[in-house]
């Protein structure tokens, strides 16, 4: 990660511009850009802290070569761009990287205890260190942040100030050096001081100051701050109240992630050099004869990537995926569409013969006899030899949960007003195993009553989660929440931690991939790792019948009892918000990266019953009574 350049304009020789020679601070993974540093997010390097600049000019930073780019229509359409980047490498051979801004400003040293912003200091070039006392500054603690995404400093002076006049602007007119200091007596925000030498106004603690209120109450609210678009960004007011937050809180920075599978006809790769082209391939696609004009215009006539038959059956598949029914779509709409199309390609399966070793997805079905997996409700799976995803980072957001946001609430990643025509993502290469539960069995057992009644709890407070959330109670996204849909999750958690003992997959190597609806009840489980986890094979071998009825048979033997037992078993509610009932750390939770739900909407009893009712669980049946 780099700084980005001074705005002092410097010529080389001949008045050429001299290439960029910005100092490093620290290395990050690439898919850390997309998961955890992403655009606008803080970064702390050694004692020093960053935010992560926008991709307004990444066009020039970002090397073609180092951040190449990645095709995969689906989600590109899905996102309203053209194609993906992946980020810049950041190791010791790369030529450049992300480019990062200081942020907060303000720091404090711990020897002469002055408080103030960074460039006052007079640090030496390419050190943060106090000018005077030589020792190395602590960046400010404190940010504060709205529920739009804005991001600022931390308002001490009108915080040391507000005995007197409230924080208003007499406050800046002061005079005086504001100073911070730790009495040293506790580790609470009691112990943190904050003074002014103007004398006006006494020594005050920063406790307090994270509440709901405390800013509002001094009369600050967001002036719209977007410190990762640099100083030349146009800030305009936005008026939302103002949160104080921990700089290194993961409140400050949650990724908006979307992703999707290539599938047959895009997974072959051969629609890439038609990227850019299929706004205007769409609107001629009922006339064969004027795609085939277009493509003669922008191609060679005997030089086209694609042929004519391929690109009408490109435009044909695209069509399918249209939100069909609704009458003003909305993104979820189309994300649906999408993960129905994925959810029809598993069950038809893509076999490796008659493809070339580009095809992307190849999903057999298994060899062995599937009747054995009759007694336990699971039918039609596929072995997925070969898959690929592309994770796209979106927006991002601050304070609001990523998952029950809205549009509203999503800051880009760029100026709004110079949108770019691509977004940064992540493209993983592995493998997988799909399975689904027999519908007939699960139409039976989601309408018992018991059953129900335990999703309806779950729902309940799901429901109530994001309706807090949201602006408008009205306008919160609906909770996806069924009983099928609670049952997939928490058996992909627990065929994932079986995986994860009995084949050596380290559980945060696997990720899952739901398909719940009224007309799916499907779940993905495959390697979500570019590295050695990946596509080895191993994963594979798991699906075959016999090895994945002994798999599920023992998921389900480990699933009954849980060391935290019986209080996990009997709680009226847990997880956050009360959207989990029998689920804790100790049973079916997985590493935050392996699942699409954050450790939420699981429910240990849907999957074994509990101890006075087996039939409450889809797989009570198989546990002795």
């Amino acid at each position: 990660m780099t700084p980005p350049p001074a705005r002092r304009r410097r010529t080389g020789a001949a008045g050429a511009a001299p290439a960029h020679n910005l100092p490093r601070r620290g290395a990050i993974r690439r898919a850390q850009a997309i998961t955890t540093y992403g655009v606008g997010s803080l970064i702390a390097v050694d004692h020093e802290s960053f935010i992560v600049s926008g991709l307004d000019s990444a066009d020039r930073s970002w090397s073609v070569d180092e951040s190449p780019r990645v095709y995969e229509r689906r989600l590109a359409r899905l996102l309203g761009v053209d194609y993906f980047r992946l980020p810049p490498a950041s190791d010791d051979t790369s030529r450049d990287g992300l480019r990062v801004r200081r942020f907060p400003l303000m720091h404090s040293c711990p020897e002469c205890t002055e408080l103030q912003p960074h460039r006052d200091f007079n640090p030496p070039s390419g050190r943060s260190v106090c000018g005077t006392c030589e020792v190395d500054l602590v960046p400010s603690r404190f940010v504060v942040a709205c529920e739009a995404g804005h991001l600022g400093e931390f308002p001490y002076r009108q915080w040391v100030h507000r005995s007197t006049d409230r924080g208003s602007a007499a406050a800046g007119g002061c005079g005086g050096k504001l100073r911070l200091r730790t009495s040293g007596r506790t580790s609470s925000l009691r112990s943190i001081l904050v003074s002014c030498t103007c004398g006006k106004a006494p020594e005050v603690s920063m406790e307090g100051s994270f509440r709901k209120n405390a800013l509002k109450d001094l009369g600050l609210r967001c002036r719209g701050h977007r410190p990762w678009l640099g100083t030349s960004a146009p800030q305009r007011e936005c008026g939302l109240p103002l949160r104080t937050l921990q700089r290194g809180s993961s409140s400050v920075w949650q990724p908006v992630l979307k992703s999707a599978l290539s599938i047959p006809p895009w997974s072959s790769g051969r629609a890439d050099p038609l990227e850019g082209h299929w706004e205007k391939l769409r609107k001629r696609e009922h006339d064969r004869a004027r795609v085939a004009d277009y493509l003669e215009a922008v191609f060679d006539d005997e030089d086209w990537p694609v042929s004519l038959d391929e690109v009408m059956e490109l435009l044909a598949a695209e069509r399918e995926e249209d939100a069909e029914g609704e009458k003003a779509p909305t993104f979820d709409h189309h994300y649906r569409a999408l993960r129905n199309k994925e959810y029809e390609r598993l069950r038809a399966g893509n076999d490796e013969s008659g493809h070339s070793r580009d095809e992307q997805f190849i999903c057999e079905t298994p060899l062995g006899d599937q009747s054995v997996l009759g007694t336990l409700g699971i039918t039609g799976p596929m072995l997925v030899k070969k898959l690929r995803e592309v994770r796209a980072l979106k927006a991002f957001t601050r304070l609001v949960d990523a998952e029950s946001t809205t549009d509203a609430k999503e800051m880009p990643l760029f100026d709004p007003e110079r949108p770019l025509p691509w977004l940064p993502a992540m493209e993983v290469r592995g493998e997988g195993v799909f399975l689904r539960l027999d519908e007939d069995r699960l139409g039976v057992w989601e309408k018992a009553p018991a059953v129900a009644a335990r999703a309806e709890r779950i729902l309940t407070a799901h429901q109530r989660l994001l309706e807090e959330r949201a602006d408008d109670p009205s306008r919160a996204v609906a909770s996806p929440v069924t009983p099928r849909m609670v049952l997939l999750h928490t058996l992909a958690h627990v065929l994932i931690n079986e995986w994860s003992l009995d084949a050596g997959y380290p559980a945060a190597s696997l990720r899952e991939r739901l398909y719940a609806d009224d007309d799916m009840a499907g779940v993905l489980i495959y390697t979500a790792t570019s590295d050695s986890a990946g596509s080895l094979g191993g994963l594979v071998a798991q699906g075959e019948p016999g090895e994945l009825d002994r798999t599920v048979r023992s998921a389900v033997r480990r699933a009954e009892w849980c060391s935290s037992d019986p209080l996990c078993m009997e709680t009226e509610a847990s997880g956050t918000g009360g959207t989990n009932l029998a689920a804790c750390h100790a049973c079916v939770m997985l590493p935050e990266t392996s699942c699409e739900h954050n450790n939420i909407l699981l429910d240990r009893a849907l999957l074994v019953g509990t101890p006075d009712d087996r039939d409450l669980g889809y797989f009570g049946s198989l546990l002795d009574r």
